[in-house]
């Protein structure tokens, strides 16, 4: 087991510093910030200082070095934009973005537990294909069009829930939905297929011989059985949905962390930026690790080598 947790976390180490490193090339693409910093009346002298100030006249290669050895201590600098150190700014919106994306999560398992379910019990019956085509639908519609369907008919036409913002649970339930439906539709899918394979085995039909009832199958020899492969897609889907966060948290007003990040982005916050996409980083590779260890919990036939 040690040997295992060594091994990831090398190779989580490396896939860290490989991502901030892709992040801090890109984000010299964005622009100058300098150019955004000039006021009016600067001479070409003070423009040079404000350069010199965030060492951004060094060469590229020299200052890949100071960030990294920096940011290995946890320092990011301080945001350009508001002058305060960039992994604090990031840490401060952090839990916003946190509870959406926990709360999407929840909403998905939860929903894709019952629906796939139902899909597998009832197989070629129209609540079966009612489900694959709200599945099928769920997978193409757009995030960011849905959540703009979502605030025209539940807040401008039926007042149900405020537009954007963040403090209560009515400001949480139309994000959700909107970050939600995607992995919703996904994990529902691949819960009725294990079932529909775990039902037609020989055990399912020795239990139901015994008088076994469907709710006490399904519980404890089915969805135990696909745990493991619902647990691997729930660890990539939280990576993903701390990524599509940006674009859902931007239409909401939801103040997380992809909504600084766009921010970050418009004013090549060059600081807010990396320390953005190193919190991230390390988050998706941390659920990964964690859903690796819980194989073992699920199934104690798994080994680690």
């Amino acid at each position: 087991m040690f040997r295992f947790v060594s091994k990831r976390a090398l190779s989580a180490s490396i896939v860290i510093v490989g991502v901030v490193a892709v992040i801090f090339v890109l984000s010299r693409m964005v622009g100058d910030p300098i150019s955004l910093m000039v006021q009016p009346g600067m001479t070409q002298a003070d423009i040079d200082a404000l350069r010199r100030y965030w060492q951004l006249d060094k060469p590229i290669l020299e200052q890949f070095g100071i960030f990294l050895s920096s940011a290995l201590s946890g320092d990011f600098g301080n945001s350009i934009w508001q002058n305060v150190p960039a992994l604090r700014l990031v840490l401060q919106v952090l839990p916003a973005t946190l509870l959406l994306t926990t709360s999407a999560l929840v909403f998905a398992i939860m929903g894709a537990l019952i629906l796939g379910s139902i899909s597998a019990l009832y197989q070629r019956s129209v609540f079966d294909r009612a489900i694959g085509a709200f599945t099928l639908i769920g997978q193409s519609v757009p995030s960011f069009w849905l959540a703009l369907m979502l605030i025209l008919v539940f807040a401008n036409h039926l007042r149900m829930f405020p537009t954007g913002g963040y403090g209560s649970l009515r400001h949480l339930v139309m994000p959700t939905l909107a970050l939600g439906l995607f992995p919703l539709a996904r994990l529902t899918r691949l819960v009725r297929n294990g079932l529909v394979e775990v039902l037609a085995q020989d055990y399912i039909r020795t239990a139901r011989s015994k008088g076994l009832s469907e709710g006490v199958i399904l519980g404890r020899h089915c969805l135990r059985n696909i745990a493991i492969a619902l647990v691997t897609v729930v660890a990539v889907d939280f990576g993903l949905l701390m990524g599509g966060a940006v674009i859902t948290e931007t239409i909401f007003a939801w103040p997380g962390l992809g909504r600084l990040m766009i921010q970050a982005i418009d004013r090549r916050d060059y600081p807010v930026m990396e320390a953005g996409a190193f919190v991230i980083a390390i988050s998706v590779v941390l659920s990964s690790l964690l859903a690796d260890l819980t194989y073992a919990l699920i199934n104690p036939k798994v080994r680690y080598g």
